[in-house]
């Protein structure tokens, strides 16, 4: 166990509602900025000042998911959490020929929810509007249809009905136990949310793009700072086990490929919002670290023995110290420089999660090399 994982964040640290209903606005939160092992502490305003002109800021356009949906197995009520949409199987056509990886819960009675186990196979859950969903098997393997073992908390289930339509008329955004109350949908969406042609999208916000304004965006982009939109559509995570992430959907256009490739040429730094933006970059770049435009599943998980050959520099929220999260932060910057930067949170009071606070990670400028 090293240094970082023997941190407690204590549970009044957690963001429990959104920052504009908080402070001000939605970037009313504080920033948090590592270069190397140096620490400094600003507002997230103050971002445009902590970036220069030929930076490239990698986002993650995935629209925010309503995945969240009661349903009833016999006489038990449950929640039924949508992760991802699988490929379609054979035979099957139209919109519910396909398979979707679930997670059931228990609803806790103050109106989030607590686990469950998953199952059994052939488990009948009525949705609401009178659909059914049929669970088929646990996630298991390395592939996605078969996938790192999630100890059954993860299974394949087939919907009578469209899911996507389903979640639109009667979901609502999953919520954890630390947050207050239910949000509206809006409130999980950030800025750069792109509605997907055939309804897919994240079960959980990629929410280190959540404190951008179209204010924010507008004075990076005065001070030289370009965007390159991806996609990744993120599935469900759990709040008691920290898994590694499991295969999820991506696509790395032609376009971000070269503004990233033209910015390593000449000198600028590859900077990804959030860990979504970091996991399908790297999908797309080959062992030279250059990006070309890329589309479909990745299992990829970065780890600092993998590192990482694209991002510089990483902008995303504080984390559990025990997640497998870090693990994607310390190829990033280091685990001695993660380590102080979230000693020095602690102190200093950040909220954590997806409504909280969040950390620019920079490369050290003594390090930092031009590349050709």
């Amino acid at each position: 166990m090293n240094a970082l994982e023997t941190l407690h964040v204590p549970q009044e640290l957690s963001a429990r509602v959104p920052a504009e209903q908080r402070g001000t606005g939605r970037d009313d939160v504080r920033l948090l900025v590592s270069r190397g092992a140096a620490v400094s502490h600003h507002a997230f305003r103050e971002l445009p000042g902590q970036l220069r002109a030929g930076d490239v800021l990698v986002v993650n356009t995935s629209p925010t998911l309503p995945a969240a949906v009661n349903g009833r197995l016999g006489g038990e009520r449950l929640v039924v959490h949508f992760s991802t949409c699988g490929e379609r199987g054979p035979g099957r056509t139209g919109p519910e020929g396909r398979r979707w990886a679930v997670e059931l819960r228990t609803p806790d009675g103050s109106g989030s929810t607590r686990p469950r186990p998953g199952g059994p196979a052939g488990a009948r859950i009525r949705l609401p509007g009178g659909g059914l969903l049929v669970l088929e098997e646990p996630l298991a393997g390395g592939a996605i249809d078969q996938q790192p073992s999630t100890g059954g908390r993860l299974w394949w289930a087939i919907a009578s009905v469209d899911v996507p339509e389903v979640m639109q008329r009667y979901g609502r955004p999953i919520r954890y136990r630390y947050t207050a109350c239910d949000q509206p949908l809006a409130a999980h969406q950030t800025v750069f949310a792109v509605p997907a042609p055939d309804g897919a999208g994240s079960a959980e916000m990629p929410s280190a793009g959540r404190p951008f304004t179209e204010e924010v965006v507008a004075r990076l982009v005065h001070r030289g700072v370009q965007f390159a939109p991806l996609t990744l559509h993120t599935g469900v995570a759990s709040a008691e086990a920290h898994e590694p992430p499991y295969p999820e959907r991506f696509e790395v256009p032609a376009t971000t490929a070269w503004l990233v490739n033209a910015a390593r040429a000449g000198g600028g730094r590859v900077i990804a919002v959030g860990t979504t933006a970091v996991r399908a970059l790297e999908s797309a770049a080959g062992a030279d670290g250059r990006v070309a435009g890329a589309a479909g599943w990745t299992d990829l998980v970065v780890t600092p023995a993998r590192g990482v050959r694209v991002v510089d520099g990483l902008l995303t929220g504080l984390h559990e110290p025990a997640a497998s999260h870090l693990l994607l932060l310390a190829a990033v910057a280091g685990t001695e420089a993660l380590t102080r930067a979230y000693t020095e949170a602690l102190e200093h009071l950040y909220l954590w999660h997806e409504f909280g606070d969040v950390h620019l990670l920079l490369p050290n400028e003594d390090d930092h090399r031009l590349r050709c």
